[in-house]
């Protein structure tokens, strides 16, 4: 997991890092909470350990704020002394998915993010992906653009999916290819034919191909407007 650290508490951010990483977790961290609600809107994790008593903003501002203006869903485990029911409560109100307090183990940090991930991959499983005209139900695989049903191989549909995850993000060959067939591929030219189809078929059903190529980079989604921008 890609675990962002909100700890003012240099030695419990140390501990935390270190700790998560030895794990073959990934993780950054902020000492307050307006770096730490920077962090959390600009960039993509898989979790965020939250402590309350942060300097600038807390941590329930923080959280509400995440939840309610910037509509980031990302699982919240809040880090906290404060250890009565209200307290308990009143995170669990501004969004948080799980409570622990201090002094906790470091083991039972790791398993309660992992329990957290694997609601939420979970969640978004089966979550309908909606980007401009373009939508995916992963429950029935069922595809549609400007209106009209688009119909595409196995592969291709995985590969559109996790493009649509991420709308913007450039996606590399690798990523892509893991995605779809689970390894990486010997050559190039098996994801040059897929996403071949995958544009065709896209192109056919909206009058337009929303899939950009990035030179040397791999491929990512656009919307219509940043195309005509560009245009």
């Amino acid at each position: 997991m890609h675990i962002l650290i909100i700890e003012d508490d240099l030695a419990i951010a140390a501990n935390l890092y270190d700790f998560l990483e030895s794990r073959g977790h990934t993780a950054d961290a902020a000492v307050n909470g307006v770096a730490g609600l920077h962090l959390a809107v600009t960039q993509r994790f898989d979790a965020i350990l939250l402590d309350l008593g942060l300097p600038g903003m807390n941590g329930m501002t923080l959280c509400r704020k995440l939840r309610q203006e910037s509509q980031i869903d990302t699982p919240i485990l809040m880090l906290t002394a404060r250890d009565t029911l209200e307290d308990k409560l009143a995170g669990f109100e501004q969004g948080a998915d799980d409570y622990l307090i201090k002094p906790f183990a470091l083991k039972e940090v790791e398993a309660r993010l992992l329990a957290m991930h694997k609601r939420y991959v979970g969640k978004v499983a089966n979550r309908t992906l909606e980007f401009d005209k373009l939508s995916f139900d992963p429950k029935t695989l069922s595809i549609r653009f400007e209106n009209k049903n688009v119909k595409l191989p196995p592969k291709c549909i995985r590969l559109l999916a996790l493009m649509m995850s991420e709308p913007g993000k450039v996606f590399s060959r690798e990523e892509l290819e893991l995605e779809a067939w689970e390894d990486v591929q010997e050559t190039s030219g098996t994801l040059r034919s897929h996403m071949h189809i995958l544009r065709r078929a896209l192109t056919k059903a909206g009058g337009y191909d929303p899939i950009e190529t990035v030179h040397g980079l791999g491929y990512c989604l656009t919307s219509r407007a940043q195309i005509s921008d560009r245009t």
